[in-house]
């Protein structure tokens, strides 16, 4: 018998979107009902670890998601979540925006997991996939390398229309 289908959320920053998040939203896709795909440290101060604004990051989620169909095709829907002094007013925050009937979190941050669990939510742990990381796209970047591999065509197509690369490097 197959699992009743569900709202998940998948939370991030996504700094830039990779292929990784693809791999994830893509299999939540196939066994959620809803997903919900929240865009974290939205208020953030441009940094080296925060380069893009939520609304370009939301535009790279769009991209990638609509070029596998996977918009319009499943119920996907974004919210914008700022960081918070304390853990819990922004796992509040989070759960106001994304509703009160969140069945299951993906994520494989520590700190993600744990605030959901506190909350009796159910957490699905996500394996980071071998030699592909926000953080490892952004040194590629930095180092010249071929991070385009790293990211789907859409996303590294728009990256390098927003001069992406030159802002990470001026942030570096």
């Amino acid at each position: 018998m197959s699992e009743e289908k569900k709202k998940c959320l998948f939370v991030g920053r996504f700094q830039p979107f990779h292929n990784g998040h693809l791999m994830v939203v893509s299999g939540m896709a196939k066994v959620c009902n809803q997903v919900i795909i929240a865009i974290g440290s939205a208020n953030a101060e441009k940094s080296l670890k925060n380069p893009f604004t939520v609304e370009q990051r939301r535009e790279m989620i769009q991209r990638a998601l609509q070029s596998q169909d996977l918009i319009p095709k499943y119920d996907i829907s974004f919210i914008e979540v700022d960081d918070k002094e304390s853990d819990y007013d922004w796992t509040n925050q989070v759960l106001e925006l994304a509703g009160d009937d969140v069945a299951q979190v993906w994520t494989g941050d520590e700190w993600t997991k744990k605030c959901f669990q506190e909350k009796e939510i159910e957490v699905k742990d996500i394996k980071e996939v071998p030699g592909i990381s926000a953080t490892q796209v952004r040194q590629l970047m930095i180092e010249d390398g071929d991070w385009h591999l790293k990211v789907p065509p859409e996303v590294a197509d728009y990256l390098d229309t927003i001069g992406g690369v030159a802002r990470v490097k001026s942030l570096a």
